[in-house]
């Protein structure tokens, strides 16, 4: 990893180390991939406004996330099949994510089970990421075994009622190896193929999902990939616990919005009714910065770790999430921040309001 000094060098690193199934796996996004770039160039966009002559001597980044303090609010999102990446798998990035003080979101496409992942990162913060089963008693049974190996929270994935046509994976067909099984999906298949695991999906869920989920988990509910206000004003009508603005990665319909740009308009909209959360596109610990200024709680990665876990495993997701909460940290010292709570709109600004601040 000598050389490797920011996420984009380990992308590099990991798409030369990467076949070309997994690498196209990995590294696509829906149809032109204008949201893929686009989520990444709207941070760019934005600018930082730094303060000068404040005492940054000392700098706290921990924050409080679900009534529980982080050390960083920093984290992994629910990411599929990390053990195509490195053997180490979701393992090897919760470990990272217990070395930097953050959450590890565990994905329900994930190819280690929540109980090897509690295991191998007893410490850190975790979260477990679902879709509904189209037998709730299953999605039942995924709350109380989640909640058994410790983990605080479930995020339910909203985007994603069918696949996104991603281009790169139709070029090179997608053939899941038989040696990779998707514990969490359905514990009980010996054998388990990712068609087979969203076929058993419910496509058609809505609304009245999250008033059940609520009537029969006792764990914080949060629901991922909120793109409207509209959207997030109903999730907290219900009683949601977080909303996670995300397009998936620019995976799932092209030319949605940056979820960058949609982040005020949707932390208006909740009102501090719950807290909100954004991935997609997060590459720099600048881009994090911008996010919490915007009124984000926590910013979480997906890319970034698979590509350190490709690297060198446990060590390389590591290193990148190290880079990251460095990178935040120089950020807030350079911008004249000593705290994350004193992260403010203030101290980000579009180009064009230059002139008129």
């Amino acid at each position: 990893m000598e050389g490797l000094v920011c996420v984009d060098d380990f992308e590099k690193e990991a798409l030369r180390k990467l076949g070309n199934v997994t690498r196209a796996y990995y590294r696509s996004g829906a149809d032109d991939e204008l949201t893929l770039k686009d989520n990444g160039a709207a941070f760019s966009r934005i600018l930082l406004r730094p303060f000068m002559l404040r005492d940054v001597s000392n700098r706290d980044l921990s924050t409080t996330i679900l009534g529980k303090k982080v050390t960083v609010p920093i984290g992994i999102s629910p990411t599929a099949m990390q053990r195509l990446a490195h053997p180490d798998g979701e393992c090897g990035s919760a470990k990272a994510i217990e070395t930097i003080g953050g959450i590890m979101v565990l994905s329900y496409f994930a190819t280690c089970s929540c109980e090897e992942v509690a295991a191998a990162a007893p410490n850190a913060r975790k979260w477990f990421n679902f879709y509904m089963h189209k037998d709730r008693t299953i999605t039942q049974g995924v709350f109380k075994r989640a909640e058994k190996a410790g983990f605080e929270a479930v995020v339910l994935t909203v985007d994603a009622p069918v696949i996104g046509k991603r281009r790169d994976i139709e070029r090179n067909p997608f053939d899941f190896p038989p040696h990779i099984k998707l514990p969490n999906a359905c514990p009980d298949e010996e054998e388990l193929s990712v068609s087979k695991a969203h076929d058993d999906i419910d496509h058609g869920a809505t609304w009245e999902a999250v008033s059940w989920i609520k009537s029969v988990s006792r764990l914080p509910l949060v629901l991922k990939g909120i793109q409207t206000a509209e959207d997030a004003i109903h999730a907290v009508e219900l009683g949601v616990d977080g909303i996670w603005i995300s397009n998936h990665g620019g995976r799932q319909i092209d030319t949605a919005p940056a979820t960058i740009d949609i982040l005020p308009s949707i932390v208006k909209a909740v009102d501090n009714r719950a807290e909100v959360y954004l991935d997609s596109g997060v590459r720099r610990g600048t881009d994090v910065f911008k996010a919490l200024a915007l009124g984000a709680k926590m910013v979480f990665v997906g890319r970034p770790a698979i590509w350190g876990l490709t690297v060198d495993g446990t060590k390389g997701a590591t290193k990148v999430m190290e880079i990251l909460r460095d990178e935040l940290d120089l950020t807030m010292a350079l911008t004249g921040v000593a705290d994350i709570k004193s992260i403010t709109p203030k101290f980000v600004c579009s180009r064009d309001s230059l002139s008129k601040l």
